[in-house]
């Protein structure tokens, strides 16, 4: 069988592993600390670049453009709003015309209907004058030849 070497990444990772097992609590303790004062250090060094000059600006900056946004958006709505107020009330006001011509033209059908029943009336009125003259007169001269 031949012999297989491990990769060099792998035995470093084994060498750390038994030197873990390998340190005493002092040492244990101390690396505990290490890590968490540069873990602090870390936090700092973001507090301090987060509370910086550059980064100040870069917030302001941002909120500036947030707050432009929202107005720009709100103008939008407000004209959309407008533009649906007036296409409404235009849409009330057609409706309302409309609505009157109809009313006007029923009206005028009315007046048309009520004239021409006027006209037949007064036409059936002196057709029957003209009959019941026609009747006299055959009565008159019926009793004129007696």
């Amino acid at each position: 069988m031949p012999i297989v070497a491990f990769p060099l990444s792998l035995e470093r990772h084994k060498i750390e592993m038994n030197r873990s097992k390998n340190t005493s609590f002092a040492d244990r303790l101390s690396a505990a600390a290490e890590a968490k004062k540069a873990q602090l250090e870390r936090a700092a060094r973001a507090r301090s670049a987060a509370e910086s000059a550059a980064s100040v600006e870069r917030r302001m900056a941002r909120q500036a453009v947030r707050v432009a946004r929202d107005a720009r958006i709100a103008e939008r709505r407000a004209t959309k709003l407008a533009v649906e107020a007036h296409q409404a009330a235009a849409q009330v006001a057609e409706a309302a015309a409309r609505e009157a011509a109809l009313k006007a033209e029923r009206q005028a059908h009315d007046a048309e209907f009520a004239e021409q029943t006027a006209r037949e009336a007064t036409l059936e009125a002196e057709r029957q004058a003209a009959r019941d003259a026609r009747y006299a007169a055959r009565k008159a001269k019926k009793r004129k030849g007696r």
